[in-house]
């Protein structure tokens, strides 16, 4: 019985503290902020454009960094990570590879995709696996391809309008070639 007095005392002791805590209020202040803001609208300069591929990965640039520069040591400085997606204009058909930051959105990649090297840069892209990579490079390539016909002004399908509008181009001549002909009124 003496061991049972101690721990039936112990109990009154504990409940006399859980009495004595002050119970948690909840905060329902509520701040006004000083400036209202509206909402903007803002544009990408996307929005004319159908994304043909998108994946997301990881931006290199081989080449001389800010601290090497003039030094000819090169090596691959990481741009950032976030979506690359080739996209198509929908009025004039060109492809282009943009890449931006995934939380800022900041543009680290915005180039034309062109079937020539106009300006050595290498990049590189590294993407999850071997698979996504092969993808990736298959409609890059396709988007190469793209450029390459519109480049040469081929559309790919013929037109019936735009052939008739060049031969009627081919039959016009100036004026001035008309009256070498022989008229023998030269506006004297």
């Amino acid at each position: 019985m003496a061991d049972e007095e101690p721990t039936a005392a112990a109990a009154p002791a504990e409940e006399a503290k859980d009495d004595d805590a002050a119970p948690e209020e909840e905060n329902t202040a509520h701040f006004e902020p000083v400036v209202q803001l509206e909402e903007v609208e803002v544009n990408t300069g996307e929005e004319d454009e159908e994304i043909l591929y998108s994946v997301r990965a990881k931006l290199f640039l081989y080449g001389e960094s800010l601290l090497d520069k003039g030094t000819g040591i090169k090596s691959w400085n990481d741009r950032g990570i976030g979506e690359a997606k080739i996209l198509k204009h929908k009025e004039n058909g060109k492809t282009r590879l943009l890449m931006r930051q995934e939380k800022t959105m900041k543009v680290i990649a915005n180039h034309v995709v062109d079937p020539r090297e106009l300006v050595e840069k290498v990049f590189a892209l590294r993407m999850k696996d071997s698979d996504v990579a092969a993808e990736f490079k298959k409609k890059f390539e396709e988007a190469q391809k793209i450029n390459a016909i519109e480049e040469a002004g081929a559309d790919g399908a013929p037109d019936a309008a735009a052939d008739e509008a060049a031969e009627a181009l081919a039959g016009l001549t100036t004026g001035r070639q008309r009256c070498r002909g022989g008229s023998k009124n030269r506006g004297t």
